[in-house]
């Protein structure tokens, strides 16, 4: 796991430490970009050409979260950090589906990830579950999210947690060259009888 401020150095915090979901404020925009890098250089390595995955940088990812948190887009968007004590571990983006035939109702899991070195904790699931409480609070009735198709281990934390598979699909413009990636859709309704239980033992290791 990261240090909050470069990429150089890393540690565990231990099981005992406290774990904690909170909304992102905009001085956590440095750290959630040093777990987005690591994320993402993790997720899409071997999926995207070097060249398009060496573009995965903390301060690149860190300025876009910064700017977004202080002028904040319309409508329900919040972004969810995950916490072991009080270092950023995780984070997650939600907000109105932009899927065109998704209804009014329906909130997204824009992006999930648990930093590579504090996986199996519990953050992943923290942070579903506060998406889900967050979207609901907002009146949002259904949850959807994309994942790669092929990213099993996503996948399965997701559907153990809830979502499943509405048969849609999607390819993804990922570099300049053209590269595309296939993406499948997971839903779940947010009815309190329906509502996703991330319990899974495996923590995601992105969604976008």
């Amino acid at each position: 796991m990261m240090s909050h401020d470069h990429g150089g150095h890393s540690h565990s915090p231990g099981p005992t430490a406290d774990a904690s979901v909170r909304s992102a404020k905009p001085t956590d925009a440095p750290a959630v970009g040093v777990v987005q890098a690591a994320v993402w250089t993790q997720a899409y390595a071997g999926r995207l050409p070097d060249d398009v995955v060496a573009l995965f940088e903390a301060p690149s990812f860190a300025k876009a979260w910064r700017q977004s948190l202080e002028n904040p887009p319309e409508g329900v968007h919040r972004l969810l950090v995950a916490r072991a004590g009080e270092q950023v571990v995780g984070f997650a983006a939600i907000g109105p589906s932009q899927d065109p035939d998704a209804g009014q109702a329906t909130g997204e899991v824009t992006a999930i990830g648990v930093h590579p070195g504090a996986r199996r904790m519990g953050h992943g699931s923290r942070l579903l579950n506060a998406c889900v409480d967050t979207l609901r609070g907002a009146g949002a009735e259904d949850l959807a999210t994309w994942v790669l198709a092929d990213d099993e281990a996503t996948r399965a934390f997701l559907v153990a947690s809830g979502l499943g598979p509405d048969g849609a699909f999607r390819d993804r413009v990922v570099s300049p060259e053209g590269d595309t990636l296939r993406e499948v859709r997971l839903v779940a309704s947010l009815a309190p009888d329906e509502t996703p239980s991330a319990d899974a033992p495996e923590e995601p290791e992105s969604v976008e």
